[in-house]
């Protein structure tokens, strides 16, 4: 029954598809969730990546715009923890499954004021944002956002008519290289990394890393400038 609903969460809000922000809060308050990549094998791989670079980085806070329904989150070694949605609905969800962990914060999107992290980070996102200006100051908060680092779980593909009204492929890697140069794209972290283990629509959704430069790298008893 749980399974029929959350199909149900998924579908109706595509019937008159407007906005993403409101196709989000209507999938959530319909029963709906986060989807496939936020779970099983997608998520353990996730989870795995960013556990280790957590750990390797010394990273002592996390912020992610995007948050979802919380599973995921479930399996993030994070001392603290900021999660922020346009969902009201889901940012209560994820308050009341995390009511007994101080270490983790839930803020609805129009209610952010510039919180931040060690790391910044977007998961399964950046293709669910159809409208510019969306997708542009999402981008614009999840660099400003990052105190050192920003990691990216995403396809980078110029796609705009995928025949879903939700999705939208961007050439992520691209913008990010024009619109933010003081940050710098982590490729030997990249290289080490398992392939990917989920498709969208038959293009590849993976690991974009990046560093802000000047930063401190604070871990593995030494401080030294990236």
């Amino acid at each position: 029954m749980k399974k029929i609903f959350s199909t149900i969460g998924k579908l109706l809000p595509l019937i008159r598809f407007r906005e993403s922000s409101k196709y989000w809060e209507d999938r959530y308050r319909l029963g709906g969730e986060s989807g496939e990549g936020s779970r099983g094998m997608n998520a353990e791989y996730k989870a795995s990546v960013i556990n280790r670079f957590i750990a390797e980085h010394d990273v002592r806070s996390l912020i992610e715009f995007g948050c979802g329904d919380g599973v995921q989150l479930d399996m993030f070694n994070a001392s603290a923890y900021i999660g922020v949605d346009v969902s009201r609905t889901v940012i209560q969800q994820c308050r009341t499954r995390f009511s007994n962990d101080a270490s983790k914060r839930f803020i609805l999107t129009n209610d952010y004021v510039g919180e931040g992290g060690d790391l910044s980070l977007s998961l399964d996102v950046i293709f669910h944002l159809v409208e510019d200006p969306v997708y542009n100051t999402y981008l614009e908060r999840l660099f400003a956002a990052a105190e050192r680092y920003v990691l990216i779980y995403s396809t980078s593909t110029d796609l705009r008519d995928t025949g879903v009204p939700h999705v939208r492929h961007r050439d992520v890697a691209a913008d990010v290289r024009r619109l933010f140069p003081q940050f710098e794209r982590m490729a030997p972290e990249e290289e080490r990394l398992p392939p990917p283990v989920r498709f969208d629509r038959g293009l590849p959704t993976r690991f974009f890393m990046y560093q802000r430069q000047g930063a401190i790298r604070q871990g593995m008893g030494d401080h030294t400038e990236l």
